[in-house]
């Protein structure tokens, strides 16, 4: 079975909804397609693959009621950090909040909080079913689908604190996106990472120290997964600063591009 490609769109009438794209339509849904959403009949015409079309706009598409991350499963980026490997996945959490749409604006933060904000270019693994303490086996099984993230943090702070609360959890530094796609392998995709046309990353889930399904029994062990949470499985070598009217783009074959602004936070007042 080929592929399944589905996206989370807002309309001019209001309405936020989950859609599958196919043949260059958007065919709506009754809920999530991992809450076992059904087609509603109304289609929307004019829609590309990433779920771009005229007279809407794309959303993250998964509400996840967490957000898991793990920390240092490149070699590589391990490496470039000055850190070792962990003997076991590192987990860590982004708060909901800090989810950003495609095409979405990340804010930096104040220099006074942060003078050094990075891009970490990740594939995302959205669960489809409530999953704990599984077996690899039944991890795998509990996967949904694919998506492409950011986990965007302020290096300086995450440094600074020694745990990653702040340095990760800032609002707009989760942007995920554009789709989500149901049926496509994980264990070799290209993760590329551009910043104004540049390539920053460029590396491939062959090289996870720990593979999808490891890490999805891994945290199901630690807490119960829900439809719809997002795990973000690590970073590939390249990581580096964002400043202020940066275009940040996050690559994923057979997903698309996750494309972000880059600007300096508003005055208060």
């Amino acid at each position: 079975m080929s592929p399944r490609r589905f996206a989370r769109l807002a309309l001019e009438d209001g309405r936020r909804v989950f859609a599958e794209l196919a043949e260059g339509e958007a065919r709506l849904l009754s809920s999530a397609p991992w809450e076992g959403g059904a087609l509603t009949g109304e289609r929307l015409g004019g829609v590309d693959d990433e779920g771009r079309s005229a007279g809407t706009r794309r959303l993250t598409p998964a509400t996840p009621t967490k957000i898991v991350c793990v920390g240092r499963n490149y070699r590589a980026h391990a490496s470039e950090l000055g850190n070792d490997v962990p003997v076991e996945p590192l987990l860590f959490f982004k708060p909901p909040s800090s989810l950003l749409d495609p095409d979405g604006t990340i804010e930096l933060p104040p220099s006074s909080i942060s003078g050094r904000v990075d891009h970490e270019a990740e594939l995302a693994v959205i669960i489809g079913r409530r999953t704990r303490r599984a077996t690899d086996a039944e991890a795998a099984a509990a996967v949904f689908g694919l998506t492409a993230a950011g986990d965007i943090t302020a290096r300086d702070l995450q440094k600074k604190d020694g745990q990653w609360t702040r340095a990760k959890g800032m609002d707009t530094f989760c942007p995920v996106g554009p789709v989500v796609v149901s049926g496509l392998p994980w264990d070799a995709l290209g993760v590329r990472c551009r910043v104004n046309g540049a390539l920053r990353q460029d590396g491939s889930t062959r090289d996870l120290v720990f593979s999808v399904p490891a890490l999805v029994a891994y945290v199901s062990q630690v807490m119960t997964l829900e439809p719809g949470d997002l795990i973000l499985t690590g970073t590939p070598a390249g990581v580096g600063p964002l400043v202020d009217g940066d275009e940040l783009v996050i690559e994923i074959d057979g997903i698309g591009a996750l494309t972000a602004r880059v600007a300096a936070a508003a005055a208060e007042g």
